[in-house]
C-alpha cells in the first residue's frame, strides 16, 4: 500500500498516515456546515480538499470511514427558522438539501456517516454528565453547564495559544468573531457545554438533568465522533479558523471525558480570499456556487479552481482564476478526447473501488506530489507536463490518468460527460439564443445575459463559458 504523508497541525511536521486500529480502517472526522444558509466557496474549499484527501486514500488502497457532521441547532438555525416562521427541522432540512445538491454538483463524495447535532442530544447530555462527574464541568445558577478550562492544563496544545494570556473565547484563530452566547461562568476562559433555555429560543429546547436548554456548539462533534469512530480517531479535518476555539475545545472535553488521546493527526486548510480581500457580505465578495453558476461558471470549474492551490497556503480566489481553470479543464478534455481515439478504455467508478493498487508509470511524479502532503498544484503541473509531451495514450496510460482524475474529483467531467455530450446536435434556435446571451455578457449586460441563460435552461440547455468561447450542453 502506498504511504501517504500529511502535515500534522499538532506536531507542525509532515507525518505518515498510519491507521491506529488493527482492522486497518482509517477513521476520519471532518467538521461540516451549519445548515442555515448557502455554504460559500470558503466553506467548499475546505470540503473539497477533504474530499481530495479521502479520494487519494481510497485510490491508494486505504480503507476509510469518513464522518462529517451537520450543525442543525445553534443561534443561526434557530433565528433563521423563527424568521421564516417554520419549525427548526423544516428549516434545516431545506438547507441540508441545498448543501447536498451543491456537493453533488461539485462531485464531493457522500460521507459514510453524516450525523446531525439535533439527532444526538442524548449522547451530548451523557458526555456532559461524565465531565461534571469528573469535575471538569460545573453547573451555573441559570442551569447552563460550562467546561472548566483550568482542569485541563494542556489546553492550547493544538493552536499553541498561551492559556495564561487567554482572556476570552470571543475570537477564533482567524481573528474573526466567535459568535457564542454570553452566559454567567466562573471564568471568561470557560466555554458552554449546555445552554440554559432563553425565551428567545422559542420552542427549541430539550430536557436535561440541569433543566431545559440546548447543547453548546463544541460538544456535538465530540459526542458524535466518539459514537461513530471511537475514542481516538486517526484524522480530524477542518478549516484553520476552527483550530481555536472549536478544535481546542473538542480536544479538552473529549480527552477529559474518555481519558484517551482524541486525535492522532490534525488536517487544517488555510483561508480563502477573494480578489485579495477577506471574504465578507459587507464587501459583496461572498460567493456561493449558485452565484458563480449565474456568472456562467460550471461546477467543475469551481471545483478545479478551489483545489488548485496548496491547502496550507491562502488561496486568492479571482474571476480571472476561474477563467484559467475553465481553460485548463477544456485543454484536458480535448487532450483526453484525442487520446481516446487510440484506445477502448472506458473509465468508471467501479474500477476505482475494485482495483486500488495501480502502478503509476507515466504519471509517477503526479501521484508522488499528492502522496507528499497533498501537493495538488504540483500534481496538476506534472499531469500537463506529461500530456504536453509525447503522450500516445493506450489502456495503461488512460487508466493512470483516470485514477488521477478520480483523486482530484474531476473524472466525471473529464471522461464520462465529455463523451456523452459530443454527439448532441444543437437546434438552430438554441444556438441563436446562446449567441445572443454571449454577446450580452461580453457587453457587460449581465441582467440580459442572466435572462437569456434562464431561457436556455427552461428549454433544457446549460451553457458553460470559457475565456473566449462557450459550450452548450443538453440537460
Amino acid at each position: 500500500m502506498t504511504r501517504i504523508k500529511l502535515y500534522n497541525t499538532r506536531s507542525r511536521q509532515i507525518e505518515e498516515i498510519i491507521p491506529e486500529n488493527p482492522d486497518g480502517i482509517l477513521r476520519i472526522y471532518c467538521c461540516g456546515p451549519t445548515v442555515y444558509n448557502y455554504a460559500h466557496i470558503g466553506n467548499f474549499r475546505t470540503f473539497l480538499l477533504q474530499d481530495v484527501l479521502r479520494r487519494l486514500l481510497i485510490a491508494t488502497g486505504y480503507s476509510v470511514k469518513f464522518v462529517r457532521n451537520l450543525t442543525d441547532v445553534d443561534d443561526k438555525t434557530i433565528r433563521g427558522a423563527q424568521k421564516e416562521n417554520i419549525s427548526l427541522q423544516n428549516f434545516t432540512e431545506k438547507w441540508t438539501h441545498i448543501f447536498h445538491r451543491d456537493c453533488e454538483e461539485l462531485n464531493i463524495l457522500d460521507a459514510d456517516v453524516e450525523p446531525k447535532a439535533a439527532g444526538h442530544i442524548g449522547e451530548q447530555i451523557a458526555m456532559i454528565e461524565t465531565l461534571i462527574r469528573k469535575k471538569h464541568a460545573y453547573i451555573a445558577p441559570d442551569g447552563s453547564v460550562y467546561f472548566r478550562l483550568s482542569s485541563f492544563p494542556s489546553y492550547g496544545k493544538l493552536s499553541r495559544i498561551d492559556l495564561g494570556k487567554l482572556t476570552t473565547q470571543s475570537e477564533n484563530s482567524s481573528g474573526q468573531a466567535n459568535l457564542a452566547d454570553e452566559y454567567d461562568r466562573d471564568s471568561v476562559q470557560d466555554f458552554a457545554l449546555w445552554k440554559a433555555y432563553k425565551p428567545e429560543d422559542g420552542d427549541v429546547f430539550w430536557k436535561s438533568p440541569w433543566g431545559k436548554g440546548r447543547p453548546g456548539w463544541h460538544i456535538e462533534c465530540s459526542a458524535m465522533s466518539v459514537k461513530y469512530l471511537g475514542e481516538t480517531i486517526d484524522i480530524h479535518g477542518g478549516g484553520i479558523d476552527l483550530c481555536f476555539p472549536h478544535h481546542e475545545n473538542e480536544i479538552a472535553q473529549t480527552e477529559c471525558a474518555t481519558g484517551n488521546p482524541f486525535v492522532r493527526h490534525w488536517f487544517h486548510s488555510e483561508h480563502l480570499q477573494v480578489e485579495g480581500q477577506k471574504m465578507s457580505k459587507s464587501l459583496g465578495n461572498l460567493f456561493t456556487l449558485a452565484d458563480l453558476k449565474n456568472r456562467g461558471y460550471a461546477p467543475e470549474t469551481v471545483r478545479y479552481a478551489l483545489i488548485s492551490g496548496h491547502y496550507r497556503q491562502i488561496l486568492n480566489f479571482t474571476l480571472s482564476g476561474l477563467d484559467a481553470a475553465q481553460s485548463a479543464l477544456n485543454k484536458l478534455k480535448i487532450k483526453i478526447k484525442n487520446l481516446h481515439k487510440n484506445s477502448e478504455f472506458t473509465g468508471n467508478e467501479d474500477e476505482i473501488f475494485s482495483s486500488k493498487n495501480i502502478t503509476y508509470r507515466h504519471f509517477n511524479g503526479a501521484i508522488e506530489a499528492l502522496e507528499n502532503d497533498l501537493n495538488i498544484p504540483k500534481c496538476l503541473g506534472e499531469i500537463f507536463s506529461v500530456l504536453n509531451g509525447d503522450a500516445t495514450g493506450g489502456e495503461l496510460f488512460l487508466e493512470e490518468l483516470y485514477f488521477l482524475c478520480f483523486i482530484l474529483g474531476i473524472e466525471k467531467f473529464i471522461f464520462s460527460k465529455n463523451r456523452d455530450r459530443e454527439s448532441v446536435e444543437i437546434p438552430e434556435d438554441i444556438a441563436e439564443l446562446a449567441a445572443r446571451r454571449w454577446e450580452a455578457k461580453r457587453n457587460k449586460n449581465f441582467a440580459e445575459s442572466d435572462r437569456l441563460r434562464q431561457s436556455l435552461s427552461e428549454k433544457g440547455w446549460n451553457v458553460v463559458d470559457h475565456r473566449e468561447a462557450y459550450d452548450l450542453y443538453q440537460q
